[in-house]
């Protein structure tokens, strides 16, 4: 097992690359739904609610409750968190010392389509979250890993390339 995959990095370079955010981050971001995802989230447990009504009103009401409470946690707790910090890139519940990442390359909405379509190594690391149309592509150098790239989504794409110490590019073209 890579040594990134399960503990904390060994030797990790000092300090975060240039153009932090506040808290001491190169790039932090959390993947929230979009707009349409939390509608969703209160229009189905108000559908919800409104199927109990011919039962009970009272009984309606908690179930609404408890269906938005669910929905609303469910939405919190799979939205990732994708951080350059303290030498490492962290994308959910994975992490890596950036000493181990080659090039990193910011995706526009097509060529991330086809990054997770055709062009998708089945040994690539994914983080993807659908309402995150963008992402970046950044290689992976441990000669101990056999995942060659991570692919992770963002709504930042270009600020998390440059937080990873990759030119970028700019984005439609």
């Amino acid at each position: 097992m890579p040594p990134h995959a399960a503990e904390p990095p060994h030797a990790t370079p000092a300090g975060s690359p240039a153009g932090r955010v506040p808290g001491g981050a190169a790039h932090d971001e959390r993947l929230w739904p979009g707009p349409l995802g939390w509608f969703l989230a209160v229009a189905g447990a108000g559908l919800l609610a409104i199927a109990f009504v011919p039962v009970h009103p009272g009984l309606a009401a908690g179930v609404g409750a408890v269906a938005l409470a669910g929905t609303l946690t469910f939405a919190v707790l799979s939205s990732p968190r994708v951080r350059v910090q303290d030498g490492e890139l962290t994308a959910g519940r994975a992490r890596i010392p950036l000493a181990l990442l080659g090039d990193a390359r910011a995706l526009d909405r097509d060529e991330t389509r086809a990054a997770l379509g055709p062009g998708l190594d089945a040994r690539a690391y994914v983080c993807l979250r659908a309402w995150a149309g963008t992402a970046v592509r950044v290689e992976v150098r441990d000669p101990q890993d056999p995942t060659p790239y991570w692919l992770v989504s963002t709504r930042r794409p270009a600020e998390l390339a440059a937080a990873l110490g990759g030119a970028g590019h700019a984005l439609g073209g």
